[in-house]
């Protein structure tokens, strides 16, 4: 049993004995039947209002109760709806006391989140305004009376997230631009002379709107500031190479060249101005030193001849350059002839490069073939000729790919232009064969003039024998003492053989006499050939004949073939001259 029936039954019973109580103290006061019964009456009319009056009043709570939860049940709907989730569901079977409560509290909870995405679609809307407004882009289309959904939310959110990282990406190319800008107007001494113009460089740059129309106008104008630099800097430095090329043709002193340094770097209004000044300044000397200048320029002409590997009927081509009549028309025919010629330098620099790079080799290449061919150079100590072979080798294999690459170069400009490449009035192709040949045409000249040299010299010594040469100090032989004789050394002391008797052969004349004795191969009546020879002389003599190359061919064996027969003949190693054996 609940303990509220228990409660009631015990009301009961209270009652019961109020009654019984009350029925005692009328007999005690012994009041009449019907006095009791009327207090009776009293006393039940008084419970019985009170009964009633709880009962309503509990009546009225089960009306407001149900009254609540319907309401509740309203609202909730609503929010639900408007909240975009599901309606809510009582579980189970419950009291209408606890269901009012139950729904009173979900509609709390339903209104607070609400709330609060009213509050955030607010506050984004406010973000969204304020970024829109700098940014001039079109605000976020979202319904402000209804409350968003998380979904929208979340779109909204990231919404306002790229707005801020475009205007942080806008933010900083402007500033970027407007840094450039300034640059640009300082250095063409340029002040903001438009309201777009001041709005960038004075105005505050929080307050400068970051429209795509704005960020394209700052970038145009930072082009034109750019293009106007960059004309201005073409113009000064056109005007600084123009003084420079007047200062040489005129032969400006250093002195005077640098009072006017200051301007001669920058690009500047003032700069440019100053420049212009001192062009004008320059032009007007010209004109008073027509032939000086005239002069200078044809200097200039001939180097850029040079470079361009004229031929001497190209250069004989520009009659002005041998003109007397300096005039200002005579200078206007060389200015324009040397800016021809730059830019048919310009056009074709790196070619012209290229041949001045096989040029270079080719000298060089030559250089050391002609050190190479030098009898002289086995005198050369501390590996130097070691050093020059390797790059004699390593020339003699550069040239070759130089010239394949030219090649290759060159035909691929004569298919662009349609006509052919020429250096010093032939082709490039045919100027290298023709060089190589004159080397070869030089090698082979000069092996017959050393073979002709040769074959002189030995025809000199078989008649005449050799001539005595100064003698070098060598180990092991003491040098002449004054005042003494030398012993007299025969011939085949080179040998190693004892020299034959002459009593046996009358007609061996050549063997050698010392003190007055006819040399070998030499007539006896000539006086002014009768000399005095040393060993050291003769030593000396080989010694020389060792280090040259081009001596030691097939002449000086040729000569023992023409010697007689019936003679055996050998050749002294030391002498260089036969000596005749009799017949064994």
């Amino acid at each position: 049993m609940r303990r509220s029936e228990v409660l009631a039954e015990e009301s009961i019973v209270c009652l019961q004995k109020a009654l019984n109580h009350l029925r005692e103290i009328w007999e005690l006061i012994g009041i009449p039947e019907d006095q009791r019964l009327q207090r009776t009456e009293v006393v039940k009319k008084h419970i019985k209002e009170l009964l009633d009056m709880m009962i309503a009043e509990e009546e009225s709570l089960k009306e407001r109760l149900i009254k609540s939860i319907s309401v509740c049940q309203k609202e909730l709907n609503t929010l639900c709806s408007e909240l975009h989730v599901e309606p809510f569901q009582e579980e189970g079977e419950t009291t209408i006391l606890q269901l009012e409560k139950d729904l009173r509290t979900q509609v709390e909870l339903m209104r607070k989140q609400k709330k609060e995405r009213k509050q955030e679609l607010k506050l984004l809307q406010e973000q969204d305004q304020e970024l829109c407004e700098i940014l001039c882009m079109p605000h976020y289309d979202i319904d402000s009376a209804s409350v968003p959904s998380l979904e929208e939310l979340n779109q909204f959110r990231q919404h306002v997230t790229t707005l801020r990282e475009t205007k942080a990406s806008r933010r900083e190319e402007f500033v970027s631009i407007k840094r450039q800008i300034i640059l640009c107007m300082e250095a063409l001494d340029h002040t903001p002379d438009t309201s777009f113009e001041r709005d960038v460089v004075c105005e505050d740059e929080d307050a400068f709107c970051l429209s795509l129309e704005n960020i394209a106008t700052l970038q145009k104008l930072l082009r034109q500031l750019e293009m106007q630099k960059s004309q201005n800097e073409a113009v000064c430095e056109g005007l600084r190479t123009q003084i420079r090329e007047l200062w040489d043709r005129l032969q400006i002193p250093e002195e005077e060249r640098e009072a006017v340094a200051t301007i001669m770097s920058g690009s500047k209004a003032k700069v440019r101005k100053a420049l212009q000044l001192e062009v004008d300044r320059l032009e007007e000397l010209k004109m008073q030193n027509m032939k000086k200048v005239i002069e200078a320029i044809r200097v200039e002409l001939v180097q850029y001849w040079d470079q361009c590997f004229y031929s001497q009927e190209q250069r004989q081509a520009f009659a002005p350059f041998c003109a007397e009549d300096y005039t200002e028309s005579l200078l206007q025919l060389h200015d324009a002839e040397i800016v021809r010629l730059k830019n048919y330098y310009e056009v074709h620099k790196e070619l012209f490069e290229g041949v001045q790079k096989w040029e270079e080799t080719w000298r060089l290449f030559l250089e050391f073939e002609r050190k190479a061919s030098d009898p002289n150079r086995f005198t050369n100590r501390g590996g130097n000729l070691l050093k020059e072979e390797k790059q004699r080798a390593k020339l003699q294999k550069m040239l070759p790919k130089l010239e394949e690459e030219l090649k290759a170069r060159i035909e691929l400009w004569e298919q662009e232009h349609s006509k052919a490449f020429m250096v010093n009035g032939q082709k490039f192709m045919e100027y290298v064969a023709e060089q190589w040949e004159m080397h070869r045409l030089e090698k082979e000249r000069a092996k017959q003039e050393r073979q002709l040299k040769n074959k002189k010299q030995t025809e000199t010594e078989m008649l005449y024998g050799s001539a005595p040469r100064t003698p070098s100090k060598r180990r092991g032989l003491a040098p002449n003492t004054p005042g003494k004789a030398r012993k007299p050394v025969a011939a085949s002391t080179c040998s190693g053989k004892k020299t034959p008797r002459t009593g046996r052969h009358g007609a061996n004349k050549e063997n050698l006499e010392l003190n007055g004795s006819i040399l070998s191969g030499g007539y006896p009546g000539s006086a002014p050939l009768q000399r005095n020879f040393s060993i050291n002389s003769v030593a000396s003599t080989y010694s020389e004949f060792a280090k040259d190359p081009s001596l030691s061919d097939s002449s000086t064996v040729g000569l023992q073939d023409s010697l007689p027969p019936e003679e055996n003949v050998f050749v002294c190693p030391k002498l260089r001259w036969p000596a005749l054996l009799p017949k064994r």
